[in-house]
């Protein structure tokens, strides 16, 4: 029962994060809707995703106001995506890996992580670095790949460590700990 509880909440608050909404509002001017990367996208230039003519709604239900969520608030969009994500990933993981009782802590912690952390600071990180380096050649996508992996990621994994042991409410020593002898496996991992 609490795990129907809490799908039907998590896809309430992604519905109402995502539904259109009618506005008279003046279109957003945001770098990264402008972006040429952006306007290169499958999801911009492909009339599937864009023509509801052709196909009941688009070819994936709900992607025209999820592309509108991202043009509006770009950074809400992206944590409520990320706390998806987040949610589905470890509840895929409890389910059909570790197949024992589900943890629902582990899946709020996790989600929350997605919601708090992932999705906004991706949303930043990415950006600034497209603006930094621009383009999809293969030059500027390997050094983006590389900056993420080599910077980023180690960044990333080092912040969730703390955010893990805060949670489960470790000191600061033993999530020093835990960074010291987990951050390379787990960098490595990403690699």
């Amino acid at each position: 029962m609490k795990l129907t509880t809490l799908l039907v909440a998590a896809s309430c608050f992604t519905a109402q994060a995502f539904s259109p909404q009618s506005s008279t509002k003046s279109p957003v001017n945001n770098a990264a809707i402008n972006s040429p990367l952006r306007k290169q996208a499958p999801s911009t230039t492909s009339v599937l995703f864009r023509d509801p003519s052709l196909t009941r709604g688009g070819a994936v239900p709900g992607w025209a106001a999820y592309n509108e969520a991202l043009d509006k608030n770009p950074i809400t969009a992206k944590a409520c995506t990320s706390f998806v994500g987040f949610f589905l990933g470890d509840l895929l993981a409890q389910l059909f890996i570790t197949k024992g009782p589900l943890d629902v802590k582990r899946l709020i912690v996790l989600s929350v992580f997605g919601f708090i952390y992932h999705g906004p600071s991706g949303h930043f990180f990415y950006n600034w670095l497209d603006s930094k380096i621009p383009g999809t050649e293969a030059k500027s996508v390997f050094t983006k790949v590389f900056i993420d992996q080599v910077f980023w990621c180690p960044i990333f994994m080092t912040v969730f460590f703390s955010y893990l042991g805060l949670a489960n409410g470790d000191g600061l020593a033993a999530i020093g700990n835990k960074i010291k002898a987990d951050l390379f496996s787990a960098v490595q991992g990403s690699w």
